[in-house]
């Protein structure tokens, strides 16, 4: 049934691999301190002594439940095949402190060897010296020929810096509970704005003022800020960057204003919701009380561990003036200096990037975490493919 659940999402990412955007926020949790960096004076230079030692490396992501379960069932994975290498896993960062927790450990030498990012990051990571090149003898340029070519963007200067377990897409979640019971089809999700609107006015219930259905909050400290930029400035006919991606546009024309007007208009106008009303983005629709929700292939693990039960369908987002559009992006993983501070932590460093960027990871990754596999191999599972959920 999982499998069955995984058509739209894959569908959805052909129509991003041309975009580019910012991150989007994700749960937080307290941090732990980082575990004691390995004394890294330098590497034994003899192969025999090397082979009696366990290299013990740090991996850092931030603080997100089913990437942390699936990485630590990688982890667990990778040291089996591996009885050479130790893997620290720090998965304790809120999203909000990850950035700076990495600007204050890699530049001292300590914290991870391998890290994860998201994609959008990465030219800034390069500036600060936080990452080097992938090594070309275990990651050469032809790599990327097993990749969505999403990942092109790991290239900067001609080199490979990272590379992903998976890519993700936005899509329309909505409940089809409350579809059902407003009067409409639960297999017949609104498929044009026009028909977004209606259907979300619909859904909504009130108590007087007090909402008790929300047919639709749009919310751009969630996912719906890149609705926006990648997705309604362009359906109404503004590019949200010029060509040198160096010049912000959204209010070039008055089609940018006119995006901005159908953002605000659900909660302005059409009175479908509020944003901010919930603690986080997701939790109204996990609670049953949202009709329709945008948010990324990666909620689906979300849903699947906090609301087994949640009767729900995945649909693209809705179109406008004949344009149809999404938007793509992915988390990466990279090496840090520290990660390649001696041959023999670089070597365990680089083989460990390996096996969680190998398309069994993602087979893992899309199952646990609801993330589409960055390898073709695993991305075109004729399984995946057909799910009416992650297909679609």
């Amino acid at each position: 049934m999982r499998r069955q659940q995984l058509s739209i999402l894959a569908m959805l990412l052909v129509f991003a691999l041309l975009l580019t955007t910012c991150p989007a926020a994700a749960p937080a949790a307290e941090p732990a301190t980082p575990a004691e960096e390995a004394a890294a004076e330098t590497a034994p230079e003899s192969s025999e002594a090397a082979s009696d030692e366990v290299i013990e490396i740090e991996y850092w992501q931030y603080n997100f439940g089913a990437r942390i379960d699936a990485m630590n069932q990688l982890i667990t994975m990778f040291e089996a095949e591996n009885p050479g290498i130790k893997v620290i896993h720090n998965s304790d960062i809120p999203y909000d402190d990850f950035r700076d927790k990495i600007a204050t450990s890699v530049p001292a030498g300590v914290g991870p060897d391998v890290a994860t990012l998201f994609y959008g990051w990465q030219n800034d990571w390069i500036d600060a010296g936080y990452l080097v090149p992938l090594p070309e003898e275990y990651f050469p340029m032809s790599i990327l020929d097993d990749f969505s070519s999403m990942v092109q963007a790991s290239v900067v200067d001609g080199q490979l810096y990272t590379l992903p377990t998976a890519v993700r897409s936005l899509a329309l979640f909505y409940n089809k509970d409350l579809m059902a019971a407003a009067g409409l089809d639960p297999e017949n999700p609104p498929t044009t704005l026009t028909e977004l609107e209606e259907q979300a006015v619909q859904c909504t219930v009130k108590d007087g003022e007090t909402f008790e259905v929300y047919g639709f909050i749009v919310n751009p400290g969630g996912q719906a800020h890149h609705w926006f930029r990648q997705v309604l400035l362009p359906q109404f006919g503004q590019e949200p960057l010029s060509d040198d991606q160096r010049t912000v546009q959204w209010n070039a024309s008055e089609g940018g204003y006119e995006a901005w007007a159908e953002f605000l208009k659900f909660e302005t106008e059409l009175g479908t919701g509020v944003a901010g009303v919930y603690e986080n983005d997701p939790d109204g629709f996990l609670a049953g009380e949202v009709c329709f929700h945008i948010d990324g292939s990666f909620r689906l693990g979300s849903i699947a561990s906090s609301a087994p039960d949640l009767n729900f369908g995945v649909a693209e987002l809705p179109e406008h003036n004949g344009v149809k559009a999404t938007f793509g992006s992915y988390w990466t993983h990279g090496i840090t200096q520290k990660g390649a501070s001696d041959p023999a932590r670089l070597e365990a460093s680089a083989k460990f990037l390996q096996f969680i960027t190998s398309a069994e990871a993602g087979d893992l990754w899309v199952d646990i975490v609801g993330e589409l596999p960055a390898q073709l191999a695993a991305a075109n599972d004729d399984e995946l493919l057909a799910d009416p959920k992650l297909g679609a």
